[in-house]
């Protein structure tokens, strides 16, 4: 059974698509079909699965799940989650040796992907093109769906383990901005073991983003957290991407801190 991804983005770190145009559940399949078995080739069986709060993200983790499993790989499901929390129980689970985050990042909502990490280590360029090929090709593993699947919530041992010492950190006065992605309920947690006051916005996950764009690099997007730290006299602000794994920053004065 092969698969093309037609006009699915194939990209140097990830994989990127526009729900019903560009990328859908048999793409999912496919991905996870083509991950499975390389995972099964190099030695592994099991690989972690996380997704974001996109409306899309549920269906894409199931039809991934699916073609995991189809290959004999066993998968752990950590649940809705920001990018770092999957890349975090990939490290730290003894029986996983592969992980798969569903995400669309820092696009607009009808957008969703996949960013992977193979056997502890960065899967990309070559190693995505490769996964188009296999697709092409019908090269996959197929083991009949003899990978079981188990839940295994990662949020509170991720909070637990960034939070650790948490004790020695400074007590300052920020503002956070979690862009109604699925950084907000892990923002929820952090800053109950935080030192210091803490004033949150948009932290209910929402895919469809209803208060601004989830990429905060770009200035319109952060002028709600210049409004919050500037009212509340706050030493500076955070704001995060749609995943969690980029920020924009402010200082006290609200001045945008760059890269």
């Amino acid at each position: 059974m092969a698969h093309q991804f037609h006009s699915t983005s194939l990209r140097e770190y990830d994989i990127r698509g526009i729900l019903g145009k560009t990328l859908g559940a048999e793409d999912a399949d496919a991905i996870g079909r083509g991950f499975g078995t390389l995972i099964r080739r190099a030695g592994g069986n099991c690989v972690a699965v996380g997704y974001d709060g996109r409306e899309s993200s549920p269906m894409l983790e199931e039809a991934l799940v699916k073609g995991l499993t189809a290959t004999g790989c066993n998968v752990v499901r950590v649940g809705l989650g920001p990018t770092p929390m999957l890349y975090y129980a990939e490290a730290s689970m003894d029986d996983v040796d592969g992980g798969i985050m569903i995400t669309g990042s820092h696009n607009p909502p009808d957008y969703n992907g996949f960013k992977m990490v193979f056997q502890g280590g960065p899967f990309f360029g070559a190693d995505i093109q490769k996964l188009g090929a296999m697709a092409a090709a019908g090269d996959w593993d197929d083991k009949g769906d003899t990978g079981t699947s188990r839940e295994q919530p990662m949020l509170d041992a991720y909070i637990d383990r960034i939070t650790k010492g948490a004790d020695q950190f400074a007590e300052f006065r920020v503002g956070w901005d979690a862009g109604n992605g699925a950084a907000g309920p892990a923002l929820e947690q952090l800053i109950t073991k935080l030192p210091g006051e803490h004033h949150c916005i948009y932290t209910k996950v929402d895919g469809t983003f209803p208060n601004h764009h989830p990429d905060p690099t770009e200035p319109e997007n952060l002028v709600d957290l210049q409004k919050l730290v500037a009212d509340n006299d706050l030493d500076f602000g955070i704001a995060f991407d749609g995943d969690g794994d980029r920020i924009g920053a402010i200082d006290g004065e609200g001045r945008i801190i760059w890269g």
